[in-house]
């Protein structure tokens, strides 16, 4: 049996999420709770991160620390994709480095 994993969230995702429509974040936040148990649904991997898709165009940026956590970086959508990609790796540096917050 796969361990649960844990999933932490960013400020900058935080205030994405809050600028969304209850519709989005539902949605968002069903699949962050599916990732705990380890199913990700429709996404791509690619330089570190884990990018979640949906059809509707949203995209949520995530990675693996360690094993066990998957951090949630920053979200938004297919029109501001290389933008936002920029933005999820430098959080997730800052990350790694120690120098950013990330909470439950």
């Amino acid at each position: 049996m796969q361990e649960k994993l844990e999933v932490l969230k960013t400020d900058e995702f935080n205030e994405w999420l809050s600028q969304q429509q209850p519709k989005i974040r539902t949605l968002v936040l069903s699949r962050l709770d599916l990732i705990s148990i380890g199913h990700f649904g429709l996404h791509k991997r690619f330089d570190g991160l884990i990018e979640l898709k949906w059809i509707n165009g949203i995209r949520v940026y995530t990675f693996m620390w360690g094993k066990t956590v998957v951090v949630t970086l920053y979200g938004g959508n297919k029109n501001g994709q290389s933008r936002d990609v920029k933005k999820a790796k430098k959080i997730r540096d800052e990350v790694l480095e120690g120098t950013r917050t990330v909470y439950k």
